[in-house]
């Protein structure tokens, strides 16, 4: 068990090396324009990403433009996005986001934050209706590579199991917690979420982790715990 924060950062960049090895280094670079990011993550919680992209792709197609989909009956937009789940909720959530988007900035259009020092972005885009911080975070490093890290549920899982972070830190907690455990550096901080999430989908799954395949377990607290 690392004794000391110093000891805790030389266990994290340990499970960033070892998982990167595993998983594969990917290069940081936008995969889509900050505003599909933003209603996509939106669209993301509690589904597939088969179901997001779907939905996403019915939502444009019904109405063309962010105005349209901010305007529109809140019944079809409901309709439209109703394979991404709870859309109910998702859907005036959309809406007043695009609303006060807008309202703020004239135009549908986000692209200030690649200039907003990192709090101050992030505090902004959690204001908005229906974003949190895993949406926020996702926004920032994804489109604009700011130095944040993402934690949704196999980052969040696979931190606690190995012991990064403690057995009562929640998601949101855990975001500071891990970026504070790693050099301020965007591509870096891309590199650990893209490894613990693949490593949470395949190998350190919810139930029965497949810690045969594991390169942590002389690292990681479960293991020695549970199955040592």
């Amino acid at each position: 068990m690392p004794k000391t924060n110093a000891d805790l950062q030389a266990k994290t960049m340990l499970v960033y090396e070892r998982l990167v090895a595993l998983h594969g280094e990917r290069p940081l670079k936008p995969r889509r324009e900050p505003m599909h990011e933003l209603i996509s993550t939106m669209l993301s919680h509690r589904t597939t990403e088969q179901n997001e992209a779907t939905a996403y792709a019915e939502m444009r197609r019904r109405f063309g433009t962010w105005e349209a989909v901010r305007d529109a009956p809140l019944n079809e937009l409901i309709d439209a996005i109703k394979v991404a789940n709870f859309p109910e909720v998702k859907a005036p959530n959309i809406q007043a986001t695009l609303s006060r988007i807008i309202g703020e900035r004239g135009e549908a259009n986000i692209d200030f934050l690649r200039d907003t020092p990192t709090e101050e972005a992030l505090a902004w885009l959690t204001s908005l209706p229906g974003v949190g911080i895993k949406t926020a975070t996702l926004v920032l490093l994804f489109c604009f590579q700011k130095p944040v890290m993402p934690v949704d549920t196999h980052v969040h899982r696979v931190s606690q199991r190995v012991g990064l972070i403690g057995p009562k830190v929640n998601p949101t907690a855990a975001h500071t917690l891990l970026r504070n455990l790693l050099p301020a550096d965007p591509y870096t901080l891309f590199n650990f979420h893209v490894a613990l999430l693949k490593h949470g989908q395949k190998i350190c799954v919810w139930k029965d982790p497949r810690c045969e395949k594991c390169p942590l377990t002389d690292i990681c607290n479960w293991y020695q715990e549970n199955r040592a």
